[in-house]
C-alpha cells in the first residue's frame, strides 16, 4: 500500500490496536519507551517499531532530553482527522436530513389521502 499523504499515514498507523492504546496512554501524559511497554506482551524493541510508525505519522515526538527521552503525543494531528472525518459527518447528516424531509412529505400525503378516502366513503 502506497502511504503518500500525512492523513493515510495516521489512519494506517492507528489501524494498529496497540498503537491505539499506546495513543490513548499518551493522551494522559508523556512516557518512556520502557513506560508504555509494560502492558504489552510484546519487547521493548517492538514497542520502538510501534512508536517509530506512530513517529513516522505525526501523531508522536520524542524528546531529546537527555537518557529518558519522553514520547510525547502531536494533538495537532487529531484536528486533521477531525476536520476530514466532520466534512464526511456533514455529509451525511444532510442526506439524512432530505431523507426525513422526504419521508415527511410522504407522510403528510399519505394522511392527506386517508382523510379523502373517509369523506368519499361517508358521501358514499
Amino acid at each position: 500500500m502506497a502511504v503518500d499523504d500525512q492523513l493515510s499515514r495516521v489512519f494506517s498507523a492507528l489501524a494498529d490496536p496497540i498503537r491505539r492504546d499506546m495513543v490513548a496512554r499518551l493522551a494522559v501524559g508523556d512516557a518512556t519507551v520502557n513506560e508504555l511497554a509494560g502492558p504489552y506482551s510484546v519487547t521493548v524493541q517492538a514497542v520502538s517499531k510501534h512508536l517509530k510508525v506512530l513517529e513516522d505519522a505525526g501523531l508522536v515526538s520524542r524528546s531529546k532530553e537527555a537518557q529518558r527521552r519522553p514520547v510525547h503525543l502531536e494533538a495537532e494531528v487529531f484536528d486533521l482527522m477531525t476536520k476530514w472525518i466532520e466534512r464526511y459527518r456533514q455529509e451525511a447528516e444532510q442526506r439524512y436530513r432530505r431523507l426525513d424531509a422526504v419521508l415527511a412529505e410522504l407522510a403528510d400525503d399519505d394522511a392527506g389521502q386517508t382523510r379523502a378516502t373517509r369523506v368519499e366513503g361517508e358521501a358514499s
